[in-house]
């Protein structure tokens, strides 16, 4: 029969071990991306790789400018943040401080099953029921552009950044907000200047974590983006993000060419973005944590 302190230190065990397990898969991963992209600098510059702009990577001889990919996900990511941030919180902020019980025990399944929608029906619904929209109302050449893209993009960060959002708000003390009234706030002034500041931490985190997902995307935008690796002069021209590049051609680039490394330098630079924004979330989430009441 195991005593107290030694059942204490077998959970302990446990969950270390599965936290070990979980860091040694990521450190492999990241071996295996960096491993397998860093031989393309044996053959083109880093400045030449990130700032090129022309890719053409079956061309003789090849090009290998991922400057208009990057600027793809980057104005995909933007233009998505745009539509996605506004809806978001402020659908949590109904949620959480206006909608009534029996409202929000409807609503708020419906936003949560949007997150787990798959996101080849989302890419779907883009392109047979967006792009002809936009096409024909906007008499353009193609539907499959950055705009598309950006509103699809939008439709999957929603539900994250909801959720996220919502949680925060519904963690602020519940005296901050009784104080506030009984000082003669409004509701409206109270959620504004008091509920919102408490609950920035969460919300700018679910910000964060819905642009990171935006970024990391590939169905969507291999489906709706248009797949063209140019720099757009609008957002209605196509364009080919980074995701998308690699789901495209990985599996027409020979094993350890150069295409083959270049394809892997993308994720290199893909994650190291991925990476960028969940430690900005972190540093915000940390700096701006409301702790309890008496701390505003």
């Amino acid at each position: 029969m195991l005593s107290r302190k030694q059942k204490d230190d077998v959970i302990k065990g446990v969950f270390f071990a599965i936290a070990s397990i979980s860091i040694v898969i990521l450190a492999l991963i990241m071996f295996f991306l960096f491993k397998e992209g860093l031989p393309i600098f044996n053959y083109v510059s880093v400045k030449k790789f990130l700032f090129g702009h022309y890719w053409y990577p079956t061309s003789e001889p090849p090009d290998f400018g991922i400057f208009p990919l990057i600027v793809g996900s980057v104005l995909v990511t933007l233009l998505s943040s745009c539509i996605a941030v506004p809806l978001g919180v402020m659908t949590a902020i109904y949620l959480a401080e206006i909608a009534s019980p029996s409202l929000r025990n409807i609503v708020k399944p419906v936003v949560e099953l949007l997150a787990a929608m798959p996101s080849v029906v989302i890419g779907f619904f883009g392109m047979v029921v967006v792009a002809p929209f936009l096409q024909d109302y906007f008499d353009l050449s193609t539907g499959l552009n950055l705009f598309n893209a950006s509103l699809m993009l939008a439709f999957m960060s929603i539900p994250t950044i909801c959720s996220i959002s919502e949680d925060a708000i519904f963690s602020v003390p519940k005296e901050l907000k009784e104080g506030s009234l009984a000082l003669g706030a409004t509701h409206w002034q109270t959620i504004v200047r008091v509920i919102i500041p408490a609950s920035l931490s969460g919300i700018i985190t679910s910000v964060i974590l819905g642009m990171s997902r935006a970024i990391g995307e590939t169905m969507v935008v291999l489906m709706v983006a248009g797949g063209a690796a140019m720099i757009p002069e609008s957002i209605f021209d196509p364009v080919r993000p980074m995701p998308a590049s690699i789901a495209a051609e990985m599996a027409e680039a020979p094993f350890r060419s150069e295409h083959y490394y270049a394809l892997f330098a993308i994720g290199i630079v893909l994650f190291i973005f991925t990476l960028l924004f969940n430690m900005v979330a972190d540093h915000i989430s940390h700096k701006y944590r409301q702790v309890g009441a008496a701390t505003l």
